[in-house]
């Protein structure tokens, strides 16, 4: 193991050690056709499009996170929506609260909402 490391180890140096310089002409192609290439790709605005009146919403939509942000926030909506109408068990009923089924004293269980409120500690 020892050996193939040091082959290894060698190999890396010489090709570290032995790097070529790109030629300069090829350089200044390469260059102005990335140049080229980046001129072209410049936006441009859609035609038919008020871009003015939706400006509200881009912002919004911006300060949101984009269309990610809105779909966390739209899966956060629904898990709501959920636990709204399907409560666990650990959680009163929101639906009976609002309705006035249930009595101040009644929404912790068999506990005195006042009683818990008292204690300290």
């Amino acid at each position: 193991m020892t050996d193939d490391m040091t082959d290894l180890d060698w190999m890396l140096h010489a090709a570290r050690a032995g790097r070529d310089d790109l030629p300069e002409a090829l350089a200044q192609r390469m260059m102005a056709d990335a140049a080229g290439v980046q001129a072209s790709l410049t936006p441009r605005p859609v035609p038919g499009r008020d871009l003015h009146a939706h400006g509200a919403w881009r912002a919004l939509l911006a300060a949101l996170g984009g269309w990610r942000g809105m779909g966390g926030l739209a899966t956060a909506c629904a898990a709501g929506v959920w636990i709204g109408v399907a409560p666990p068990e650990f959680l009163p009923d929101p639906a009976q609260l609002v309705l006035g089924a249930q009595t101040e004293t009644e929404t912790l269980g068999f506990y005195d909402l006042a009683d818990i409120i008292s204690e300290d500690g």
